[in-house]
């Protein structure tokens, strides 16, 4: 049959059309997607764990079941330590809530004798911000207690389908390469391959960029006599998964919660440190250890957070990044999208 040449505007609309419609069904199925692709990506890390497993002898099943407990376990222990520090922080709640009182009380006088608002107009206005505060914390505490329900639950699908990914992964391969005609699977296979490898090894790099920079911090902060360093330092690390946005919003938490247990010169102190800690990150931490697995463009790759953020919310902050860089592989591979992953990777 022979092929039809569209213009490149016919082309271009046809693309945008495409894209927009597929964003619209990922925000629409966003309940079911979003564990299948976490899964999917768990399933790439958990894949030569459960491979060795089957070269002892185990069934596929029980190799993929002891594969998905190892990473709960893992899981479970991460967060029973940052639980410890939660519990250790709330037991200064008390102390946390006299020192903010201690901070209105000093800004009500800066208000007074520096723009001659007295304490009445003062309490008035602030009378008058806060005259629905109980009922939207009556709401939000309702909000919150179906949220944490949602994600136990979504937690629940998010493993059985992580086992289910590594005990079936022959028969999605086999489904895969039965989408395609005999003369592109060598094609099909070094995408595969391709995707299989950097999604594994970013997953690891991004682990390993975690701990380091924990440790780093913690220690830092430690020997600077920060409280709750490793609560901060973990707080820290997980948000930075999410580029160039997460470590800036880690800092302005860390620096509160130290001013309110602290000193202003401590706060300040945390917020330098985290500055050092970021440039260390971007500049040695990240290009050795995540390295060019992802190999997409700061532009595209700010662009991918942002448009996970407003399709999946938080999760697609993190998903979206290797979303992307499948994409870009894919575009390599066929000839028609090649321009494509030349704007999205990096330049030479």
């Amino acid at each position: 049959m022979k092929s039809v040449k569209l213009a490149f505007y016919a082309r271009l609309a046809l693309i945008l059309h495409a894209l927009i419609l597929s964003l619209l069904l990922m925000h629409l199925g966003k309940t079911v997607i979003i564990p299948l692709f976490f899964a999917l990506l768990i399933s790439f890390a958990l894949l030569p764990v459960c491979r060795q497993l089957e070269k002892w002898g185990l069934h596929r099943g029980l190799a993929a079941a002891i594969s998905v407990m190892l990473f709960v376990i893992l899981i479970g222990s991460f967060i029973d330590i940052l639980s410890h520090q939660i519990v250790n922080f709330t037991h200064n709640l008390p102390e946390l809530q006299k020192r903010l009182t201690d901070s209105l009380a000093d800004v009500r006088l800066w208000l007074l004798n520096t723009y001659h608002i007295d304490y009445q107009q003062q309490t008035d206005y602030l009378r008058k911000s806060t005259s629905g505060l109980q009922s939207t914390a009556m709401s939000s505490l309702g909000a919150t207690f179906i949220g944490f329900a949602e994600v136990f639950i979504l937690t629940i699908f998010f493993l059985i389908f992580t086992f289910f990914m590594l005990y079936h992964r022959r028969l999605f391969k086999r489904f895969v390469m039965a989408l395609f005609p005999q003369e592109e699977l060598p094609k099909v296979e070094e995408v595969l391959a391709s995707a299989r490898k950097m999604i594994n090894r970013y997953i690891i790099g991004l682990l390993s960029e975690m701990f380091i920079l924990i440790i780093l911090l913690v220690s830092t902060l430690a020997i600077l006599g920060i409280k709750y360093a490793l609560l901060i330092s973990v707080m820290a690390a997980l948000l930075n998964v999410i580029p160039y946005l997460g470590i800036y919003t880690a800092m302005a938490i860390s620096m509160f919660i130290t001013f309110a247990n602290g000193e202003p010169s401590q706060a300040l102190t945390v917020g330098i440190v985290f500055i050092i800690a970021h440039f260390l990150d971007a500049n040695v931490i990240l290009p050795r250890v995540v390295g060019g697995n992802v190999k997409l463009n700061p532009l595209i790759t700010i662009i991918a957070v942002l448009t996970g953020k407003l399709v999946w919310g938080i999760p697609g902050m993190f998903l979206f990044i290797p979303l992307a860089a499948i994409i870009r592989i894919i575009s390599e591979k066929v000839e028609s999208l090649q321009p494509w992953a030349i704007l999205m990777g990096e330049e030479k």
